[in-house]
């Protein structure tokens, strides 16, 4: 199933896109799609649903993300070979981790807001992985059975605030709006490998990243494990794997976002966020 939560920010109905692309209203069905929604037993429920027994959304409504009341959003940096070797850094000996705000979460067409004294804000299409059950020392084996499933996700960062004020990755990954998610939620029987899926991005229309989740140097199932030896995951997390190579930071010259570029970004079989980059709001 792709499920989606579509509506004014605050206000998404939970909704599923059909067989045709067509969005259909679940609302009659569940409140929303959030932790209780997203075990195994919930999505074989929601799965056995006729579609054509839902109402048509008519026209085109916003998407939020597709994920209520996310608990935590963890980020990994340099998971590519490809990126860490554009990056002039050493392959990682265990996943480097970051969190990233609750509070930066945004729809995956809703503008990306630039934050006030940025200079340096940087792009990252990401795969990311939805926990659906809860996960705590789990093996490598068992790791997918705790994912719901799959979503897009731009990881944006200001590079400036990041990496040259203070050791500390989070306030450069957390600003407001830096963290598109969407369109839907793929879950997890629907994608049959995630290591073999194609990444892009294009601002204003011209290729900056392209890969493919196969160069990641922790797979999906050792990043779940990974993070569970540490903290406990819950249905609802988000989990960001990492970007391949092509980030504005690693160009010569460096280029950075503006108001008025526009993003696209997409992983095959999981849809394609829009986004306008737009000055910050006084």
């Amino acid at each position: 199933m792709k499920l989606v939560r579509y509506g004014r920010p605050g206000k998404e109905k939970p909704g599923l896109i059909d067989e045709e692309g067509k969005l259909r209203d679940l609302s009659g069905v569940i409140d929303d799609i959030g932790a209780l929604q997203l075990s195994d037993k919930a999505l074989a429920k929601l799965a056995k649903i006729k579609e054509a027994s839902l109402p048509l959304v008519r026209g085109n409504p916003r998407f939020g993300v597709p994920i209520a009341q996310v608990g935590k959003i963890i980020g990994l940096g340099l998971n590519y070979s490809d990126h860490a070797k554009e990056a002039g850094m050493p392959i990682p000996k265990e996943p480097i981790i970051f969190m990233k705000a609750i509070t930066s979460l945004s729809g995956p067409d809703d503008d990306v807001v630039l934050p006030k004294g940025s200079k340096k804000a940087d792009w990252e299409v990401e795969l990311g992985v939805v926990i659906g059950t809860q996960a705590k020392y789990v093996s490598v084996k068992d790791a997918l059975l705790h994912v719901a499933g799959y979503c897009v996700v731009n990881d944006l960062s200001e590079r400036e605030f990041q990496l040259e004020r203070g050791p500390q990755w989070d306030k450069g990954k957390g600003c407001d709006t830096f963290g598109p998610v969407g369109p839907w939620l793929v879950t997890r029987d629907e994608v049959m490998n995630p290591q073999r899926l194609d990444l892009y991005l294009d601002v204003n229309g011209e290729r900056m990243q392209g890969g493919s989740t196969r160069t990641m140097i922790f797979s999906v199932a050792q990043i779940v494990s990974y993070l569970s030896q540490f903290m406990t995951l819950m249905p609802g997390d988000i989990i960001c794997t990492g970007t391949p190579p092509g980030v504005g930071m690693a160009m010569q010259p460096p280029r950075y976002l503006q108001p008025g570029d526009q993003i696209t970004l997409g992983i095959a079989g999981l849809g394609e966020q829009q986004q306008a980059v737009v000055a910050h709001r006084k």
